[in-house]
């Protein structure tokens, strides 16, 4: 066996831009821990559906690390949101209050879990970092800076200043 074939055989992808092997996240079967695919960069491909079950999947098949994470910002999120909207959209568990939008989703990413606050410019005080779109700010947590902590106090603020102004109805970019 050629030492290409080898690679793919073994989950190893050819050179990334660096000329580094990059390694996909999945198991020999394309398959998380929960059993749900992983897409290239470790997010769970959980299908389009409301409610907590989906987002429940969804953290359950988070790889490694993010699972913890996935499952304190969750707690956080319905603790300090009571009746919070949930659904999976677009590889994602989103927040939302009824009537108001989606103020929030996170999604994994290869060495972080990146949260978007919908409505992120208006919070105060503001998210550290560049706007890539509008009115959308992230938050980006990594394990090996911060272990996978992050300051869960402002987030908390964040997240109920989010939900209380009207969110992104899902339909148009914010």
């Amino acid at each position: 066996m050629g030492k290409k074939v080898a690679k793919r055989a073994a989950g190893v992808r050819g050179s990334t831009r660096a000329g580094r092997a990059s390694r996909t996240h999945r198991s020999a079967s394309g398959a998380s821990a929960a059993g749900a695919t992983l897409l290239s960069g470790g997010s769970p491909q959980i299908a389009k559906a409301d409610g907590d079950a989906p987002v429940q999947a969804y953290i359950a098949a988070m790889p490694g690390w993010k699972s913890g994470l996935g499952r304190r910002l969750d707690a956080l999120i319905t603790a300090t949101v009571p009746g919070v909207r949930k659904a999976v959209r677009w590889n994602s568990p989103f927040y939302g209050v009824e009537g108001r939008g989606w103020f929030l989703a996170f999604h994994c990413l290869t060495k972080y879990v990146k949260v978007a606050f919908f409505k992120g410019a208006a919070l105060s005080p503001g998210l550290v970092g560049t706007p890539k779109s509008g009115q959308v700010r992230y938050l980006d947590i990594h394990e090996g800076e911060r272990g996978g902590e992050f300051d869960e106090a402002r987030f908390v603020a964040w997240v109920k200043e989010a939900s209380r102004i009207e969110g992104w109805d899902g339909s148009s970019p914010s």
